[in-house]
């Protein structure tokens, strides 16, 4: 065995087994992890946009059973997100991420929460299409699946502002949020009339009413990640819906 007393300086110093690993190496694991969590994050957004469109198509349809399916395959989008939350637990854990990458992580995992959430509604609008479906439709839904239409559409413009960390993008997808409202007032001005002229008409009103609403939460939920990048991109907290 070599003498330490006898080494040449010139010789390079032995490597530590508690030396830390290169930067490169370190970061190499921490972008392939963060990747895998924004892989989990684009998925649930496209679970959930094509949920709320089954839903809508389920109610068009007079489908009960597809409906039933939107309801079921709502564990699909849970079981999604909480992945997504244990591999940032994780990620923070493991790699001791600080600034900009803290933020962008704790970002994801507020958004992964934001479109569970989203999900319920999808489920909730499903539950409404169900209980629907073996009646008449009530002067076609009362634009029931416009307001279907426009907050999916919502909900693909946000993914999209996410993966590019676009904050223009962002803010014209939360100004679209005004839109869903103004229609979610117009179906319920709408509803209360139908109602008032018949009573046969206040059940099916009412259930069409209540799967505005779930719409229109949804519509408020893209605002909350939109607001969640206009801060990742600049740092500043902002109501974008006042």
């Amino acid at each position: 065995m070599t003498d330490p007393n006898t080494m040449d300086p010139a010789d390079p110093a032995p490597a530590s087994l508690d030396a830390p690993m290169p930067v490169h190496v370190t970061r190499t694991a921490y972008d392939r992890e963060l990747a895998e969590v924004k892989d989990n994050i684009l998925r649930m957004g496209s679970l959930v946009e094509a949920q709320i469109r089954a839903a809508i198509d389920a109610l068009i349809a007079h489908d009960a059973e597809a409906a039933l399916k939107v309801i079921i395959d709502d564990r699909l989008i849970n079981e999604v997100q909480r992945k997504a939350t244990a591999m940032v637990a994780a990620v923070i854990a493991t790699q001791a991420p600080v600034a900009r990458d803290l933020r962008y992580l704790l970002t994801l995992d507020h958004v992964s929460y934001e479109l569970e959430r989203m999900g319920d509604h999808a489920g909730s609008v499903a539950k409404q299409a169900r209980k629907l479906a073996p009646f008449a439709p009530v002067k076609d839904y009362v634009q029931l699946p416009e307001l279907g239409d426009r907050v999916a559409d919502q909900v693909r413009g946000i993914i999209r502002a996410l993966v590019e960390v676009d904050e223009h993008r962002a803010r014209e997808v939360a100004k679209l949020d005004d839109d869903v409202d103004d229609l979610y007032h117009a179906i319920f001005a709408v509803c209360l009339d139908l109602m008032r002229a018949d009573p046969a008409n206040v059940d099916p009103c009412t259930r069409i009413l209540f799967a505005a609403h779930y719409l229109e939460r949804i519509g408020d939920r893209v605002t909350n990640i939109a607001e969640d990048i206009v801060f990742l991109a600049s740092g500043e907290v902002e109501d974008l819906n006042p």
